[in-house]
C-alpha cells in the first residue's frame, strides 16, 4: 500500500517542518505519519471530505471571488515539539511586553523620543496614532489585551517575526472550531499524542477582560461589541461570547449617559464597564472619529477617559503594528526591556529612507513591498511574480509615498504537508499565536492559527487569496500517549453557531466600510438594522 509521503518532493532552500533534507521524517511527525499510512490515502481524504461538508453546514464558510466556501481545514496538521515551542512562547510574550511599554510612553511622555531612540516622525505620520487617545490610563496598565504575532519559519527553519497584530487581532476562532473538527475527525490520531489543548482560550480571555474593569467594580459586566452579522468576522464575534457567558452586541444597543456606557435589555438600561470590541478604532465614536458610523457609540471614548469604561483593545494601538513601526520593534526590546530580542524580524527596509529607497527601487523585481496600513495581503507586490506594468506602476507609488512602503526579501516560507488532488504535497504556512495580557502574565496560546497557502509555490497564505489553515498541535512532552484515549466530549459545538456564511476572520482594511454600507440593509424579515 502506497504511503502519504511517497514521492513527496521537497526543494533546496525551503524547510520542510514534517520530512528533513535527506528523506527521513522528522521525530515530532514520525508517529502522525506512521498512523496516516495505517489508514491509507483513501481513507484520509473521505475524512478530509467529511472535514469540508461538516463546516459548510455549519456556516464556517468564508468569500472567495464572490463564492461562498467552506473555510478550508487540511486534514494533516501541523505539529511543534515542546522545546521549539518554549522558545516562540517567550519571543511572542517578550514582543508583546516591548510594545505594551511602547504604547505607553507614546500616549504618555515620549521618551523613547528624547532618548533618540525612534524618531518622532515615525510615530506622529502613522495613520493609526490617534491624539485622541492621549493620556488614557488604563486601570491595569493593560492596552494590548488580545495580540496576534505572525510568524514564519525560513530556510534554516528559524522562527521569524513577520508582522504584528495589536488592533483587533482575528481567527482564534478557528483555531477552536479546528481542534474540535480534528478530534472528531481522527480520534485515533488525536489520541495517541500529548497535545497540548487550547479550550482554555475564552476563559483566559474574560479573566483578562474582568481584571481590566475599572476600579471598584466587584462584578464587571463584559459586552463583546461587533459591528453586526454583515461583518466577515461575525461567526467570532457570536462563538467568543457565548463561550464567555458575555452579552453580544452592536452599537446601537449601547448608549453613554453621564459619562457611563449603558446597555438596553429587556430589562432596562445596565451599566457596561468592559468593552471587548471587534469595530475599527474610525468606526468605534462617531463623536471621536468617522462622524457618520452607525457601528459604534457616540461618547464611548470619553468614557473611556473618564475611567468609567475599558476598551479592549485600546484605541490608538495602531501604531505599535504600522509595518515601519515593525522594523523598530527589536531596538524597542532592546530600550524598554534590556534584552535581546528572542524572535527576529525579517529584514527590512524602509522606504522613507533614501539610500533604502534608492536600494530596493533598483531590486524591485526581487523583492517583496507592502504597504504600511495594509493587513490581509492586500496591497503586497512580491517582485518576482510581477509584471512589469505592475513594477512600474509600484515604483510611482513608492516614489510619492515613500513612507507608506516597507520592502523585505522574499522568505521561502516553511511547508508542510497538505492533502490536495495529488495526494499529500508541501505547501507555505506561517502562524499566528494568540497571546492574552491579564496584567500580571502575557499567556501565549499554545498553538494559534496556522495559515496554508493551498496554490503550489503560492507564498500568500491569507483566505482572500485562497489560502486554507491546519490545526496547530503543541507536544507536551515526548508527545506520545501509551493508549488510545476515549473521544472527549467538547463542551461547545460549533453548530449553534448562527448559521450565517462567513469570510475567514481576518479584517481587511475596507471590510468595516462596507460593513458601514451594508448595516442600513433590511434584515431577511424586513426590519431595519
Amino acid at each position: 500500500m502506497a504511503g502519504p509521503l511517497d514521492q513527496y518532493p521537497t526543494r533546496a532552500g525551503v524547510f520542510d517542518e514534517t520530512v528533513a533534507g535527506d528523506g527521513a521524517v522528522r521525530e515530532a511527525y514520525r508517529q502522525m505519519v506512521e498512523q496516516f499510512e495505517a489508514l491509507g490515502l483513501e481513507d484520509v481524504r473521505s475524512r478530509a471530505e467529511y472535514v469540508s461538508t461538516s463546516y459548510h453546514d455549519q456556516g464556517v464558510t468564508f468569500d472567495y471571488a464572490g463564492e461562498e466556501r467552506p473555510f478550508p481545514l487540511d486534514i494533516v496538521p501541523r505539529v511543534i515539539d515542546a522545546p521549539t515551542w518554549a522558545h516562540v512562547e517567550a519571543g511572542v510574550a517578550q514582543r508583546v511586553r516591548a510594545l505594551e511599554e511602547f504604547l505607553a510612553d507614546v500616549y504618555g511622555a515620549m521618551q523613547i523620543v528624547t532618548d533618540r531612540v525612534l524618531p518622532r516622525h515615525v510615530v506622529t505620520t502613522s495613520a493609526h496614532y490617534h491624539r485622541v487617545a492621549f493620556g488614557i490610563q488604563p486601570v491595569n496598565g493593560v492596552r494590548i489585551h488580545v495580540s496576534g504575532i505572525d510568524l514564519v519559519r525560513d530556510g534554516d527553519g528559524v522562527f521569524r517575526v513577520l508582522e504584528d497584530n495589536v488592533r483587533i487581532p482575528s481567527g482564534v476562532s478557528y483555531v477552536l472550531t479546528n481542534r474540535r473538527a480534528m478530534t472528531a475527525t481522527l480520534p485515533e490520531v488525536v489520541g495517541t499524542h500529548r497535545i497540548r489543548p487550547v479550550a482554555a482560550y475564552p476563559a483566559r480571555l474574560l479573566r483578562a477582560l474582568r481584571a481590566a474593569a475599572p476600579s471598584g467594580v466587584q462584578d464587571p459586566e463584559v459586552v463583546v461589541l461587533t459591528p453586526g452579522p454583515f461583518n466577515s468576522a461575525y461567526f467570532e464575534h457570536s462563538l467568543l461570547a457565548r463561550l464567555m457567558g458575555c452579552r453580544l452586541v452592536e452599537g446601537r444597543d449601547l448608549v453613554t449617559q453621564g459619562g457611563r456606557v449603558m446597555m438596553r435589555d429587556t430589562h432596562g438600561m445596565q451599566p457596561v464597564h468592559v468593552i471587548y470590541r471587534r469595530v475599527d478604532d474610525d468606526f468605534l465614536d462617531p463623536v471621536a472619529f468617522r462622524n457618520d458610523s452607525v457601528l459604534g457609540c457616540p461618547g464611548v471614548l470619553s468614557a473611556a477617559r473618564a475611567g468609567n469604561v475599558t476598551i479592549a483593545n485600546a484605541v490608538g494601538n495602531g501604531v505599535a503594528d504600522d509595518k515601519l513601526m515593525y522594523s523598530y520593534v527589536p531596538d524597542l526590546i532592546r530600550y524598554y526591556l534590556d534584552e535581546e530580542p528572542l524572535l527576529p524580524n525579517v529584514d527590512t527596509w524602509r522606504l522613507e529612507d533614501p539610500s533604502h529607497r534608492e536600494e530596493v527601487l533598483d531590486r524591485l523585481d526581487e523583492l517583496v513591498l507592502k504597504p504600511v496600513d495594509g493587513s490581509g495581503g492586500k496591497g503586497i507586490v512580491i517582485g518576482p511574480q510581477a509584471d512589469r506594468a505592475e513594477l512600474d506602476a509600484l515604483r510611482e507609488r513608492v516614489i510619492a509615498a515613500p513612507r507608506g512602503w516597507v520592502a523585505q526579501p522574499v522568505v521561502q516560507l516553511s511547508t508542510v504537508p497538505t492533502m490536495v488532488e495529488e495526494g499529500m504535497r508541501p505547501r507555505h504556512v506561517d502562524l499566528r499565536p494568540f497571546a492574552i495580557n491579564d496584567g500580571e502574565k502575557v499567556w501565549v496560546l499554545p498553538g494559534g492559527l496556522t495559515r496554508v497557502a493551498l496554490g503550489e509555490g503560492e507564498l500568500i497564505v491569507n483566505s482572500s487569496r485562497g489560502g486554507g489553515s491546519k490545526d496547530t498541535w503543541v507536544l507536551s512532552g515526548d508527545g506520545r500517549r501509551t493508549r488510545v484515549l476515549p473521544r472527549p466530549q467538547v463542551a461547545f459545538q460549533t453548530a449553534s453557531a448562527p448559521q450565517v456564511a462567513q469570510k475567514r476572520s481576518e479584517a481587511e482594511p475596507s471590510e468595516q466600510e462596507q460593513q458601514q454600507q451594508q448595516v442600513r440593509l433590511p434584515r431577511a424579515g424586513g426590519a431595519p438594522c
